[in-house]
């Protein structure tokens, strides 16, 4: 089960000796310490609140940034010290992150301080990624298809049960990832080559094949029904009409693939073993780079000038806590 859920927040084996998901485990009523080592936890979300960069990771550590990423220090009070796995912002302000044992967190200072909304340790079924469409309407996805939707803002987290896929007895696949179209779908990227898209902000959902047979850990968008997906083994899947057709996109790797970023139509995929893939034509192809570090690449932003802020299995770059 370890190395199960090592999969699941897209890293594959890179943390799968962390105990960070420990079969049985849930997160424990104490805060995240304050170590002088927490610039080097582990990341696995990030997101933008404002101009500010706030990192979630193993043990709980919340990593915020207020220069694009040159210096960092760690949030004020965490009430759990057990992985999160993703972190959304509606604003400067307003925030939550999920991770182990289902557990919902939020912020409203912007990631200094967090509470719980939500924690379901008995369950053993981590959530890996949540997104808000605002301050209100949210949904977070996780182990076995556990799907959560929250219309007021996290006080209440409802579960929706996804239709059982074509072929299987249940609802069963792993959601790994949630991305938005420009018409305001909500995407997971999931296992067994297969996306679930919801028109209706998580409150029901369809699948989306591809064609292919392993695990999507991330996908992204791009304008005019441009859908990606890619995950396991540098598989790289595009379809350029809405998710009818699907193509194999060459990316020359075997390393896995845990992110990608979009600025118009480039395409930046970060990934383990410090892989990059860069493509100038909306993910028709992909250039691949490996960094002289070869950092296990695990979660990513575009930043305001344009430039990629990486972080990894050893935190942000360069990350020296900021007293």
């Amino acid at each position: 089960m370890k190395r199960l859920m090592s999969f699941a927040v897209g890293l594959l084996a890179i943390c799968a000796g962390s105990g960070a998901f420990a079969e049985g485990a849930g997160p424990r009523a104490v805060p995240a310490l304050h170590v002088a080592h927490a610039s080097t936890a582990e990341v696995l979300g990030v997101a933008f609140a404002g101009r500010r960069i706030v990192s979630v990771g193993d043990h709980g550590v919340v990593l915020l940034s207020d220069d694009a990423g040159k210096t960092w220090r760690q949030a004020r009070s965490v009430p759990v010290d057990s992985a999160l796995a993703s972190v959304a912002f509606v604003d400067d302000k307003r925030g939550w992150a999920v991770g182990h044992a289902g557990v919902v967190l939020a912020s409203a200072d912007g990631g200094e301080s967090w509470s719980v909304q939500r924690r379901a340790a008995n369950e053993d079924r981590p959530l890996f990624a949540i997104h808000m469409f605002d301050a209100d309407q949210g949904v977070a996805v996780g182990l076995w298809s556990l799907v959560l939707v929250t219309g007021d803002g996290g006080k209440t987290w409802n579960p929706v049960v996804p239709p059982k896929p074509e072929g299987g007895k249940k609802a069963d696949l792993n959601l790994f990832a949630l991305f938005v179209n420009d018409k305001g779908e909500l995407f997971a990227a999931a296992e067994r080559g297969t996306l679930l898209r919801s028109a209706d902000r998580g409150r029901t959902w369809s699948y989306i094949g591809t064609g292919y047979k392993g695990s999507f850990w991330t996908g992204a968008s791009l304008p005019g029904g441009v859908l990606m997906a890619a995950g396991l083994r540098g598989s790289v899947y595009r379809s350029a009409d809405d998710g009818k057709t699907w193509n194999r996109i060459e990316t020359g790797t075997t390393a896995s693939v845990t992110s990608l970023l979009v600025k118009g139509q480039e395409v930046v995929g970060l990934g383990l073993d410090g892989l990059v893939l860069r493509s100038a034509d909306g993910g028709a192809s992909f250039k691949a780079s490996v960094r002289e570090d070869h950092a296990s690449l695990t979660a990513g932003l575009i930043l305001a000038d344009g430039s990629e802020l990486m972080l990894s299995r050893q935190g942000p770059p360069g990350a020296d806590l900021k007293k």
